[in-house]
């Protein structure tokens, strides 16, 4: 069974076709620039353990235009992986705001469409746009199952005394303002291949999701209990552009003593923050660099990111009663070893520890970079999440 995997943005569809027979990609890509002069799709494919690219830049106006190139490129007698559209039997959306409507993947339906509009204001910058890739979909692949699968269902585990806040209860019963968490299919995928490693389905694991948008979740039995992310991305962990937690009364501060718009603080704190705000740089690879050469912005900006992440390890700890596992995944992760050792330094009390040549000859889908006998195992696992999204895809349409 072949199973299109589709992320649509405001102005962008990422994609990605699987061979649920082998769990393996036959294509994959990216549309960019939608709704701008010039649009651009890069399309790789892969055959015969090798890989084909095809760049493409012209005018594309809307999803529509785009998602049906890129069916033509899937189908096409040169780069093509099937030979018809009919072949793709499902197509597995990632639906970013589920609310507490959807706790599983669901089969589209009109019905899932009215709710995920409703829910438009919890997510104002994604839920449109993955609409919208839905729609397009429905039209372009006529003959498939059109599945959705929300970032916050793995979180709907979560007890009312971790995801509610203490404000008046009216807020939570008439504009369910609560914790709802991201990144949950991400933190299933390497949960569960954490659990499969370990051989224990009991394990309590703390998944540590970081790349540009970062977040962590206390997974005890495969059950998620608790995640840093809350209402919006916007809390928890430091993350590229993203502040994490603060002070709320620095928003009052702003507003009121400094004449801040609503707008503008949120600008700020989404996009003008985080390891941008404190160091001026996005790319860890650049920050890396300058804490390498002396450079005191960014051993600061490296020391808080890695205290932020040692901070909820403590507490996701305290709230299971214990740790089995850590889990280091996504682009900082997987590759920065910088940021593992320092997060894993003067952990010793909780049985966390990091071994450094471990770390440096990485082998396998599970790679354990604690030192040998540590109470604690230490993991890094490279996500998958448009693998997991079409698993989830296939066990809703099989």
């Amino acid at each position: 069974m072949n199973i299109l995997v589709i992320n649509a943005g405001s102005s962008s569809i990422k994609y990605q076709l699987i061979d649920m027979n082998t769990e393996m990609p036959l294509s994959s890509g990216i549309v960019e620039r939608i709704g701008l002069e010039m649009g651009l799709i890069k399309h790789k494919t892969f055959l015969n353990g090798s890989e084909e690219k095809t760049v493409e830049e012209f005018p594309i106006p809307d999803h529509g235009v785009g998602l049906k190139r890129v069916a033509e490129l899937l189908t096409d007698e040169k780069v093509g992986v099937i030979s018809d559209p009919s072949e793709i039997q499902a197509v597995g959306h990632r639906l970013v705001h589920g609310g507490e409507t959807f706790t599983k993947t669901v089969e589209i339906t009109d019905e899932v469409k009215a709710k995920v509009k409703e829910l438009f204001p919890l997510a104002p910058l994604h839920n449109p746009a993955n609409l919208i890739g839905v729609e397009v979909a429905e039209k372009v692949f006529p003959n498939a199952t059109q599945v959705g699968v929300f970032d916050t269902a793995f979180h709907q585990s979560i007890p009312e005394k971790a995801y509610r806040y203490a404000i008046p209860e009216k807020f939570y019963r008439e504009l369910r303002i609560r914790k709802y968490g991201f990144h949950g299919t991400s933190h299933k995928f390497v949960s569960e291949k954490a659990i499969e490693y370990l051989g224990n389905p009991d394990a309590k694991i703390i998944t540590i999701h970081i790349g540009n948008g970062a977040s962590m979740a206390a997974v005890k039995g495969g059950a998620c209990i608790d995640t840093t992310m809350g209402m919006g991305p916007l809390s928890g962990l430091i993350m590229g552009t993203r502040s994490g937690d603060i002070d709320p009364a620095i928003i009052f501060y702003l507003a009121q003593q400094k004449g801040f718009s609503v707008e503008e603080i949120s600008d700020l704190l989404n996009k003008e923050s985080g390891m941008k705000g404190l160091t001026e740089l996005t790319d860890m690879r650049d920050i890396e660099k300058c804490q390498r050469e002396g450079n005191p912005v960014a051993i600061l900006a490296l020391e808080m990111y890695a205290y932020r992440i040692k901070q909820y390890i403590g507490s996701y700890t305290a709230a299971m009663n214990g740790v089995d596992a850590i889990v280091f995944t996504a682009g900082v992760g997987e590759n920065k070893t910088t940021v593992r050792e320092m997060v894993c330094e003067d952990m010793d009390y909780l049985g966390i520890t990091w071994d450094e040549e471990k770390d440096k000859n990485r082998k396998g889908d599970v790679h354990e970079i604690n030192v040998d006998g540590a109470k604690v195992k230490v993991l890094i696992i490279p996500t998958n999440e448009e693998l997991e999204i079409a698993k989830q895809s296939l066990a809703l349409v099989k």
